[in-house]
């Protein structure tokens, strides 16, 4: 080309690379507009969806669950990534591709702040406005726990043996571990016999073992009839005494008013100039973490009000669904249980022994108790 045309091409491409940029940053600051209105800017995370009415995040109902039970789970340290990859599986949560999700998906999705309602972005916390799914102390408990599983101990070879670490060894106090035999056609527990003493104990069928597991939850199953009279009872007495508690509830919504004010304090702080970057975000994500905290507080004050409410619902609900848990073939579910009600647990020479921790221990004598109450227990419920 003529040195005319060279100049002609250099102002075409000059001003298709501004408009480029032009466009860019557009983009960008529609972004950031739309991230402070508290707005998600791309695709919905799992739990979400995507709502185009409101620009913004809708709960998915089934697939939250699923992630609220996987922090529960996680954050009591029941779990590595990849067990709870499969867990989560197991609940129905996979990849596109149909497959469990990886490590590094599982752990995406325990350290995502999204999930406590708040949107992280280029270095910054802000505000969502969409419901979140995990309260604060629960998402405090899992980042605690990764940050204790950061440097797990190297090992050989994993291998999935669901009842190790449940029992003693009766004998000499040893863990009960496991191990495959025969080419690996069958599992066995045993002892791990370190304790260095001579421990006797032979070898139990990991069937076996399982059966006599099943046979010591089902010693605790509470009629249906008289479970669902006590939770009935449980929820009057609470709904009783979230009467007594506006008080708390009011001082719940002076704190969210005071961090609120604190919090715009802050931001027009910053914009006029009189606090550096460094402090301001970081005091930012101090008050946002509390704000979220005192909604969580005040959306479930009613919950928290009493603490021993959830745990005798909890209590009542787990001896309800005792029964079918003595026929599950959920064995991460079983060992859950056992471990969370059941004390001293040993193995001695193939028998299972416990003890139930109370008062979870009264519901061997539950159709005594029915009785003394006056209910009849039927398949149409309590009569």
């Amino acid at each position: 080309p003529t040195p005319q045309g060279k100049f002609m091409l250099q102002v075409a491409f000059g001003q298709s690379k501004y408009y480029s940029d032009n466009l860019s940053e557009n983009v960008k600051r529609g972004i950031k507009h739309k991230v402070r209105r508290g707005e998600y800017p791309t695709l919905a995370p799992k739990g979400y969806i995507n709502n185009p009415k409101t620009r913004n995040l809708d709960v998915d109902v089934t697939e939250a669950k699923i992630i609220g039970k996987a922090f529960n789970e996680f954050a009591e340290g029941h779990h590595s990534l990849a067990t709870m990859s499969q867990r989560m599986a197991l609940w129905g949560m996979q990849s596109k591709n149909g497959k469990p999700l990886c490590k590094a998906s599982v752990l995406r999705i325990l350290t995502n702040p999204i999930y406590l309602g708040l949107i992280h972005m280029h270095g910054e916390i802000h505000e969502g406005k969409f419901d979140p799914i995990v309260d604060k102390t629960t998402f405090e408990k899992v980042q605690e726990e990764i940050k204790r599983k950061a440097k797990p101990r190297l090992r050989a070879k994993s291998y999935n043996f669901p009842f190790t670490g449940l029992l003693t060894c009766s004998e000499c106090g040893g863990m009960i571990t496991a191990q495959y035999a025969k080419q690996g056609k069958f599992l066995y527990y045993r002892c791990s016999k370190r304790m260095g003493v001579k421990c006797t104990q032979p070898y139990i069928q990991d069937v076996v073992l399982l059966n006599l597991l099943r046979e010591e939850i089902s010693k605790v199953v509470l009629p249906t009839g008289l479970a669902d009279l006590a939770l009935e009872c449980l929820e009057q007495r609470q709904r009783e005494d979230i009467e007594t508690g506006k008080t708390f509830y009011q001082n719940l919504e002076n704190q969210l008013k005071e961090t609120t004010a604190k919090l715009d304090k802050l931001i027009n702080g910053f914009l006029d100039g009189f606090i550096d970057q460094e402090d301001y975000l970081s005091r930012k994500e101090e008050l946002l973490k509390t704000k979220v905290d005192l909604q969580d507080q005040i959306k479930n004050f009613g919950k928290r009000g009493v603490v021993w409410f959830e745990l005798a619902r909890e209590f009542l609900k787990a001896l309800r669904d005792a029964e079918k848990l003595a026929f599950s073939e959920d064995l991460s579910e079983i060992k859950s249980f056992l471990k969370k009600f059941g004390s001293n647990r040993l193995l001695d020479h193939k028998k299972v022994v416990l003890n139930f921790v109370e008062p979870i221990g009264i519901a061997s004598k539950h159709r005594a108790l029915a009785g003394a109450v006056g209910v009849g227990i039927n398949k149409n419920g309590p009569h």
